[in-house]
């Protein structure tokens, strides 16, 4: 299992349609991760359903602050690798650091994966 970390919001302003563009190339490298043998992950599949249940049953709350990178960082730990993509992220660069202290590889290109 290979974490991809990249930009969601970062660059966006908020746009949902450039947080759509960041998330699809997230997935794009997620297939080709996939279709090389390996197991893509990525912590927007596990937390953004988990902060639009929680906002419906609690509303006002800071769901995406108590949810979004912790559920990334739960994820990475269960990974071998960690594969960055994309331009300037804290959230992207967190993972990186967190991989690294896990002890798991990183990758800055696809093609570095092995």
């Amino acid at each position: 299992m290979i974490l991809v970390a990249g930009p969601y919001r970062s660059g966006t302003d908020g746009d949902p349609e450039r947080i759509a563009a960041n998330v699809e190339a997230m997935t794009a490298v997620s297939l080709q991760l996939y279709r090389r043998g390996h197991l893509p992950v990525m912590g927007e599949w596990f937390a953004l359903p988990l902060i639009k249940h929680a906002e419906r049953l609690e509303p006002g709350l800071d769901h995406d602050g108590e949810i979004f990178h912790a559920v990334a960082e739960r994820a990475l730990a269960r990974c071998e690798a960690c594969l960055r993509i994309g331009g300037p992220s804290e959230g992207a660069d967190r993972m990186v650091e967190t991989a690294r202290q896990l002890g798991k590889a990183v990758y800055t290109d696809i093609d570095q994966v092995p």
